[in-house]
């Protein structure tokens, strides 16, 4: 649970490094934070509520705001982990170029010292 929360914590810093713990711990917690959203969404759609589809709406962007920061920072600090610069998170608007972005934040860390600081201890 500590790990799911660190990039709530560091949301505005794009420098140093984000192990690939770090970084799927957190994609895991904005998921289940997201189902309840989701499920209202289902809800909505199955029952043709739009009070409901607003509210469900209305959560989706509240999270999706809340999140914006902590996940670009995340990111960029993951991609620095594997000693590449934050700028290839544009990857992600170039259709089927994304999997490349993917892969990198799949890759393990660099070992030891890289360009962008030490390495991230393991907690």
């Amino acid at each position: 649970m500590h790990k799911m929360m660190i990039p709530l914590k560091r949301y505005t810093q794009f420098n140093g490094r984000a192990s690939r713990s770090e970084f799927w711990w957190f994609q895991l917690f904005i998921l289940i934070v997201s189902i309840p959203s989701y499920i209202l969404s289902f809800i909505a759609g199955y029952t043709g509520s739009q009070s409901l589809a607003l509210v469900s709406t209305g959560l989706g962007l509240v999270m999706g705001l809340v999140f914006l920061l902590p996940c670009l920072a995340v990111s960029v600090r993951r991609l620095h982990d594997t000693d590449r610069s934050g700028w290839w998170l544009l990857l992600g608007f170039v259709p089927f170029a994304s999997l490349v972005l993917l892969v990198f934040l799949v890759l393990p860390s660099t070992p030891g010292d890289n360009r962008f600081g030490k390495p991230v201890p393991h907690v």
